[in-house]
Order: C-alpha cells, then structure tokens, then sequence
C-alpha cells in the first residue's frame, strides 16, 4: 500500500505494502487461516433507504466489524501465531473501540478483490492501507488517510542497472515487475512503460523471489514494504524512497479505510475519531511498531486525494 494498487479497479499501497511483516509467515498464515474470516459467515445486509446509511448501529448491536485484508504486512495480515495484526487493524481496534464496536473480525482477500469484496457485501470495510486515487474514489468511499507514503524498488544488490524511479526502468528498458492491484501500475505506465509488459505478482513476497531469481530487474512497492521484504534477502535490496510522477509532478500517497458510498455515517463517526487519535499522537504510536515513521504522519485528506492526489 497502501497503496495503491496497488490495478485501478482496487487501485496502492499501496503498496502498499512493509517491517511490516514477518513476511513469509505472514503470507502462508493468511492462506492457512483464510477461513477465519469467511467460514459460517454470511454477507452483511444491504444499506438501507436511510440517508447515510444504519451499518453503525448494526455494527454496534453486533459487537462485530469484519475487516477486508490482504496478507500484506504491515497494513493487515495474520502473524505467524495466527493473530489479526497489522497497522490498519490495529488503528481500526482503537477507532471501532471508541465507536463502540469491541471486536473485529478478519476477512482475507487478494488485494485485487478488496473493492469488489467490500461492494458485494462481504466484509464492512477496507483495512488494508489502500491509496486513495480518484479512480477508486468512484467505487467506494474513504475516510481520510491514517498515514503518508513514498515508493521504492526492489532490485538486485548493488542495482546494477541504477534503478531509481519509474524513468529510469523505461529508459533502461527493464523487466519491471509490480502487485496485483498496485497504484506502482499507473505510475510506471505514467512515465511510459507499456502496461502489457508488466508482470504483475500476487504481492511483494512473491515481487521479492522474481527479483531474485533474475525473472525481472525491478519490483515496485511502497517504501515501507520494500524495505522490510528486501531487508530479509541476501541478494536484494531496496533503493531509497521516491515520488512517482504524475502529470509531470511528484506524487505523494496517502493510505486510508474504505468504505461503500451509501454508508457515510459510519465513514463520518471513523473520521471524528480518526482525528481526535491523530491530534493526540495515537495514531503514530499505533502504527510506529510497524515502521513507519513521523514522516509518514500525515494531515492529507481523502477529499484532496480524491480529486487528484497531493503534488510535492
């Protein structure tokens, strides 16, 4: 993440992506575990007529939020003990808490699938670190984002055909290499990289053993993720953190929840005390365990992404 899709029908981090991650253990739990998330469940009703929606109070009878995640550390995975861990559960443990809903429920899912799982009512909301980006701003609706983010490469040690940013794959004619679902996609194809030739792998662990195995020159992520995937490999790494371009400006990403467009109550009582967390300094101890930084603090807001992203 997130970010970032990360294609653009889940479109990041979006990627997301990061020390996120017991990696490896975490991938193979979500596939071991995936059931905890969907065995005996049925899908949440509809939204009602009721402008803005009831999932709220719903939710606060249940006593139960079910999380859309996809296996990516650090926004939302399952440890290799079998625990829903993650930036974005976690942040969503303190938001729900105060809302009044004590307990979530992970739902795993292919980062791709996150929009179309949230949309078909298989789960409440997107936690997951996605990148908010206008395209997916016309499926879903986000609350503002929880945390900031620059991309980054994974690339053979000692990068030796020099790759650092989207411009220098294209010109170096690179086998380039990024998520399913990834915002890295539109970035790459932005600075004129043919779309058909991406290789497009499920997630960066799956990035990582491309690279390694010389199949491609480059995987793109976000720098968090690509830091801490890359840190584990004796034979990667990752190059330092860049904005993407986008229409010829540097982009910075913001990753937030998602929610379905007629469920704006909820969407609206996550952002009041989203905010209340963020101004107490909340926020950044819930997700500096998982690497981020206060750089990657952020005041962006879902509104400014959804109209295009923040430039500088």
């Amino acid at each position: 993440m997130a970010p970032p899709h990360r294609n653009e029908s889940a479109t990041s981090g979006h990627e997301s992506g990061h020390g996120r991650r017991a990696v490896l253990a975490g991938a193979a739990a979500v596939g071991a575990l995936g059931a905890l998330g969907t065995a005996g469940c049925t899908r949440v009703a509809t939204a009602t007529g009721t402008d803005g929606g009831d999932l709220l109070q719903r939710l606060r009878a249940q006593g139960v939020v079910r999380l859309g995640i996809a296996g990516e550390i650090p926004f939302g995975y399952i440890d290799k003990d079998g625990h829903l861990t993650g930036e974005a559960p976690e942040l969503a443990k303190a938001v729900f808490g105060r809302l009044g809903v004590d307990r979530v429920q992970p739902v795993p899912t292919e980062f791709g699938s996150l929009i179309p799982g949230l949309n078909s009512q298989q789960f409440d909301v997107v936690a997951a670190g996605m990148y908010v980006n206008p395209e997916r701003c016309e499926q879903v609706i986000f609350a503002d984002p929880d945390y900031r983010m620059l991309d980054s490469f994974i690339v053979r040690k000692g990068n030796p055909k020099g790759l650092h940013d989207y411009e220098d794959v294209v010109r170096k004619k690179a086998r380039f290499a990024t998520g399913t679902g990834y915002a890295e996609i539109r970035y790459a194809v932005e600075a004129g990289y043919r779309e058909s030739d991406i290789l497009i792998v499920p997630d960066q662990v799956a990035g990582l053993n491309a690279v390694e195995a010389g199949r491609v020159d480059v995987f793109a992520g976000t720098a968090l993720t690509t830091r801490a995937v890359a840190g584990k490999s004796a034979k990667a790494e990752a190059t330092e953190a860049f904005a993407p371009l986008v229409d010829g400006k540097p982009h910075v990403d913001g990753g937030a929840f998602a929610f379905r467009p007629a469920e704006t109550r909820l969407r609206d009582a996550f952002d009041v005390e989203l905010r209340k967390l963020k101004k107490s300094g909340e926020v950044f101890r819930i997700l500096r365990p998982f690497g981020f930084t206060e750089d990657e603090m952020t005041d962006l807001t879902a509104k400014e992404l959804c109209a295009g992203g923040k430039s500088g």
